[in-house]
């Protein structure tokens, strides 16, 4: 194997472990909206703190790029699955790079 896929193989890695990081803060966005009155403790308030100080700041600026949708009184934020696209996109991509070298 060449050290590009190697390379290739680091990057896959670690875009899936990014995208286990963003399912964790689906779940932990909507346990917060069924369950309003649970507040994270231990070890899963530390694990939150991790997961929105890894995604936040991507979803953030994606949020100024990509309007959220407005349906009537409620609203979709779009920039999640924006985010989540683009991760698998380039994971597509990255896989290609390997079998054209």
């Amino acid at each position: 194997m060449s050290v590009i896929t190697y390379i290739v193989i680091i990057l896959q890695s670690a875009l899936n472990l990014y995208l286990l990081v963003l399912l964790w803060r689906v779940v932990l966005d909507w346990v917060g909206v069924f369950a309003r009155r649970w507040r994270p403790q231990g070890v899963v308030l530390l694990a939150g703190n991790v997961v929105y100080a890894l995604t936040d700041p991507p979803l953030n600026r994606l949020r100024r790029l990509v309007p959220g949708l407005r349906l009537g009184g409620a609203g979709i934020d779009l920039s999640f699955l924006a985010l989540y696209a683009a991760i698998v996109v380039i994971q597509y991509l990255l896989g290609a790079l390997v079998h054209l070298t």
